[in-house]
């Protein structure tokens, strides 16, 4: 998180092209070698997480804020509007996601970070609805949320004042799952070259890797792993972040 925000501050964004070091293997000027135009990777890299990082967070709080409001307001209201719910889930989790965010990205020009994490997180909310659906449908028959109902409060405050803030721990550590689906999901776009190739990203070197023929030569090796390796580091950490946040909010966990 740290490279991903002060990064791009620390390293200029001057990277210039060099024709005389294609694929140049790791030297004290360049430490992880040069790609396909002569290009520093390593300025790549410490440059290409934000993007990630900010399509990433974006993605997570609208799958999260969908999955969370429709999820609790099905089980809350029921009815017609808790079957229109499940029907949709059921029909959006029917399409393969991979498939969906292809035929998005085809007909969508997502120049934009909040379209393309619209985009993600269109495919996203079904299962975390379905989840936060269940957990409401258990806290709702709390003695809280039943004295909130028969006085007459309204559902916004019985929503948002009494079921949500003790579902936090649950929602806190789906938003991170969240975002790791995000992370891959983009990667994913970028490496098929459904989003436009500009910038600097972690994805979009994979891509140019790929596609520019980094796989046949043998000092571009750093080239090609050096982002997966941070992307690897970046799901690790929030993976340990979700299990950290587990051990706080539960007291049993918390105990051992």
């Amino acid at each position: 998180v740290l490279l991903a925000i002060f990064g791009p501050i620390i390293v200029s964004a001057d990277n210039p092209t060099n024709v005389q070091a294609i694929y140049a293997p790791p030297s004290r000027e360049h430490p992880l070698g040069t790609d396909y135009m002569g290009k520093d990777v390593l300025e790549q890299v410490i440059r290409g997480g934000r993007s990630i990082m900010v399509v990433g967070v974006l993605a997570a709080l609208l799958t999260t804020f969908i999955g969370v409001v429709l999820g609790a307001l099905s089980a809350i209201i029921g009815g017609r509007f808790d079957t229109a719910m499940l029907v949709l889930s059921d029909i959006v989790l029917t399409v393969p996601a991979i498939i969906l965010l292809s035929v998005l990205a085809a007909y969508v020009s997502l120049r934009s970070p909040i379209l393309l994490a619209l985009i993600i997180a269109a495919t996203a909310w079904p299962t975390l609805l379905r989840a936060v659906r269940a957990q409401v449908l258990s806290l709702k028959e709390r003695e809280y949320v039943e004295a909130a109902r028969m006085l007459d409060l309204g559902t916004p405050r019985i929503l948002f004042r009494e079921v949500i803030p003790n579902m936090m721990s649950y929602i806190l550590i789906n938003f991170i799952f969240a975002m790791t689906a995000a992370i891959y999901a983009q990667i994913f776009l970028y490496f098929l070259g459904l989003v436009p190739l500009t910038g600097d990203n972690w994805g979009l070197i994979i891509q140019q890797a790929y596609t520019k023929g980094a796989l046949f030569f043998k000092d571009s090796l750093l080239y090609i792993l050096s982002p997966i390796v941070m992307i690897c580091l970046l799901q690790l950490s929030l993976v340990m972040v979700s299990r950290s946040l587990e051990d706080i909010f539960n007291p049993r966990l918390r105990e051992g």
